[in-house]
């Protein structure tokens, strides 16, 4: 038990000089002391193990108060890379945008694949070729329209990905942790980062995409809301919905939004609502809102906003995401 506690204390350590040194990004020993609270004597151990790792990189010495220069440390932000691969339809294609993503959430890499359907194994050539380029890849992110239950993707806009078991296939595979998120999740994850919306507020993001089905988010206290199975948010299974496969007119699908915002709102009363759709401009929505409201009265309305960003949002989700999943976890030590 007292090794394990050691251990414990040992990473919250690791890891509080991690978090310090990838926000400054350089530092002496005896700022990271001062900053971590930690006396110099842990200090030089942890960067001596973090500098041996390849973690920390040396930098340039500084002068010092009438002593011999200190040396200063750098982050090395390339040490751990994440590879992001989302999936989306594109113009009767299936398009595989692909990014290697550093610590510091730079793109280190991009490349788009186009196919004209998916190809399990063109997918798998994809991250090999990938991984290949870039060892210090240690998570693969995978964004995909639908939703994945124990491993097997049970409910997917995209007939070729459900019943598949690609996420453990890909686990097995290459030998590397896979963190898969369903696309509209992602998207508002990425706008609630990007816009830097209160943990307090409830934010809803609702995607309706051409010739599929609309799907939602929920951001509550700062995360998303999954539900049982990760299936909150699957909207295209309420009742008497129209046939989204068809094409609508732009009234009929205005009411059928403002429809889907009544709902939402009296069950969940969110602060607000952002709408990702490419159908109609805000000069035609905002008149065609308020006169809903006016036939049907609220208690409290959420402010509603149109969004064009769904893909910057979405590969800046999926890229948050990822990035949080290779933060080192105390589990193990517990």
């Amino acid at each position: 038990m007292r090794i394990a506690n050691a251990n414990l204390m040992k990473e919250i350590n690791l890891n509080n000089v991690r978090h310090v040194m990838k926000r400054i990004e350089t530092a002496t020993k005896p700022q990271l002391a001062s900053l971590t609270k930690l006396s110099v004597v842990t200090i030089n151990s942890l960067v001596k193990e973090l500098h041996e790792l390849g973690e920390l990189l040396e930098d340039d010495t500084v002068p010092s108060n009438g002593g011999r220069p200190a040396q200063t440390y750098r982050y090395n932000y390339d040490f751990s890379l994440a590879l992001v691969l989302y999936l989306k339809e594109e113009q009767g294609q299936e398009l595989v945008s692909a990014s290697v993503v550093n610590l510091e959430g730079r793109i280190v890499s991009k490349e788009d694949f186009m196919m004209s359907a998916f190809d399990r194994q063109r997918f798998y050539e994809i991250i090999e070729h990938f991984l290949t380029l870039h060892p210090s890849i240690k998570v693969i992110g995978v964004g995909i329209p639908g939703q994945a239950v124990n491993g097997e993707i049970t409910v997917s806009s995209h007939q070729e990905l459900r019943g598949s078991r690609i996420i453990e296939e890909i686990e097995s595979k290459f030998g590397l942790p896979v963190m898969v998120e369903n696309d509209i999740n992602a998207a508002l994850s990425g706008y609630c980062i990007r816009q830097d919306v209160d943990l307090e507020h409830c934010v809803l993001g609702i995607y309706f995409p051409r010739r599929y089905p609309p799907g939602m988010g929920i951001y509550l206290d700062g995360k998303i809301v999954k539900g049982k199975n990760g299936m909150s948010g699957e909207i295209k299974f309420l009742p008497h919905g129209p046939d989204w496969q068809r094409e609508m007119s732009k009234p009929a699908f205005m009411d059928a939004v403002c429809q889907i915002i009544q709902t939402v709102n009296a069950v969940l009363a969110p602060d607000k609502i952002v709408i990702y759709q490419d159908r109609v401009e805000a000069d035609a929505w905002n008149p065609a809102w308020e006169s809903y409201q006016l036939r049907q009265p609220m208690p409290s309305y959420p402010a509603v906003v149109l969004q064009q960003t769904f893909q910057q949002d979405f590969e800046a989700g999926m890229r948050w995401l990822t990035l949080k999943s290779l933060e080192p976890s105390l589990a193990q030590f517990g």
